[in-house]
C-alpha cells in the first residue's frame, strides 16, 4: 500500500491544487482506514503549507509549491503509519492555544480542556484579586495545562515538575511561545519531590495521571500504543497507582481550603472518590462529566 502511494504522489504530471491535494490526501487516508481522514488531511497539509486549517479554502484554487507538494507525501506517508498528526506536524491546538508537541510528551486531548475550565470555576473570585494564586501542576509534559492556566489567571505562579528532561523543554518553549515563561517554575523531578519543602503553600494542585490500566496499553489505537511515551499512560494493575500515591501527599502541600483537581478515566469516579474519602482531610469530592458525559475529573478541597 505504501509503495503504490509513494509511486501516485511522486509521479503526479500535472500540478496540484490545493484542493486537489486535500481530496486527493482524503482518498488516500481513507482508503488505508483512517477514520479522521478528512480531518487529518486537512491538518496535514496546512501544516505542509504553514497554515492555519482555515486558510485553506481561501487558497484552494492556488497550486501547491512544489516543496509544499513533497512535505505532503512525506506528512501522508507517515501518517498510513499511525504515527499521530501532532508529531507529524509538530502542533496541537488546546485551549485555544498552539502549542508544539514532540514524541517526548503525550498529546494534549481536548477533554484535559475540562480540567483547565474546573480549576479557573473553583478560583472564582480569586483570579483577578491582588493575592498570588500559587499553583501546582504535577506532570507538565508539554506544559498545556500550566501555560493555559497562566495565560488565563493573572495573578498565578506556576509550578510545574516533570520527570522527563525532553518533556521539560517542550513545556518550557511553549511557555515561551505564549509569553508565560517568568509565570512559570519548571522543575525536573517526580512529583512531589522537586517541591518536597513547600508544605502548606499551594492553593491549588492538579494533575491529569497515567490512569490506563497496564493489561489495557496493548488494546490502545496504534496512534496511542506505539508512538505516545507509556510513561504518561501507565496507571499500573488498575489503573489507579498514582491517584493512591498523590491524594493522600497532596495533603502535606495544599494550604487550609486549597483543592486537588485531577483528571480521571471514564469508569473510575467511585473509586477515586473513595481514595480521597480514605486520605481523610478532604471535603467530599465532586464529580465533572465531560461532553460526552463520561465522569472526567475530580476535585476536593482541604479542610480548614
Amino acid at each position: 500500500m505504501t509503495a503504490a502511494i509513494d509511486i501516485e504522489i511522486a509521479s503526479d504530471a500535472e500540478p496540484l491544487t490545493v484542493r486537489q491535494a486535500l481530496r486527493e490526501a482524503t482518498a488516500l487516508l481513507s482508503s488505508a482506514g483512517i477514520e479522521s481522514a478528512r480531518l487529518d488531511a486537512e491538518v496535514l497539509l496546512a501544516g505542509a503549507l504553514d497554515l492555519d486549517r482555515s486558510q485553506l479554502y481561501l487558497h484552494g484554487e492556488q497550486t501547491l509549491p512544489a516543496r509544499a507538494q513533497e512535505r505532503l507525501r512525506s506528512f501522508i506517508l507517515r501518517r498510513l503509519n499511525h504515527e499521530p498528526v501532532a508529531y507529524i506536524v509538530g502542533r496541537r491546538e488546546f485551549w485555544s492555544l498552539d502549542f508544539l508537541v514532540t514524541p517526548a510528551v503525550l498529546v494534549p486531548r481536548p477533554e484535559t480542556e475540562l480540567l483547565v475550565e474546573t480549576v479557573m470555576e473553583y478560583l472564582g473570585q480569586f483570579r483577578n484579586s491582588k493575592f498570588e494564586i500559587r499553583i501546582l501542576e504535577i506532570g507538565t509534559g508539554s506544559g498545556a495545562i500550566a501555560v493555559s492556566l497562566a495565560k488565563e489567571i493573572g495573578n498565578a505562579e506556576i509550578w510545574a515538575p516533570d520527570i522527563s528532561p525532553g518533556a521539560l523543554e517542550v513545556a518550557r518553549t511553549n511557555a515561551r511561545r505564549h509569553g508565560v515563561e517568568e509565570k512559570i517554575h519548571f522543575l525536573l523531578g517526580d512529583a512531589f519531590m522537586p517541591v518536597r519543602d513547600r508544605t502548606e503553600f499551594f492553593d491549588v494542585i492538579v494533575f491529569n495521571p497515567p490512569y490506563v490500566r497496564r493489561d489495557e496499553l496493548d488494546t490502545l489505537p496504534r496512534d496511542v500504543r506505539e508512538f505516545e511515551p507509556r510513561l504518561a499512560l501507565d496507571g499500573g494493575p488498575d489503573g489507579l497507582d498514582f491517584f493512591r500515591r498523590i491524594i493522600p501527599e497532596a495533603r502535606r502541600h495544599l494550604a487550609a481550603g486549597g483543592f486537588l483537581a485531577l483528571e480521571i478515566g471514564a469508569d473510575r469516579g467511585q473509586e477515586v472518590n473513595l481514595l480521597f474519602v480514605d486520605a481523610g482531610g478532604y471535603s467530599p469530592p465532586r464529580l465533572y462529566q465531560d461532553y460526552a458525559g463520561k465522569d472526567r475529573v475530580v476535585v476536593a478541597r482541604m479542610l480548614i
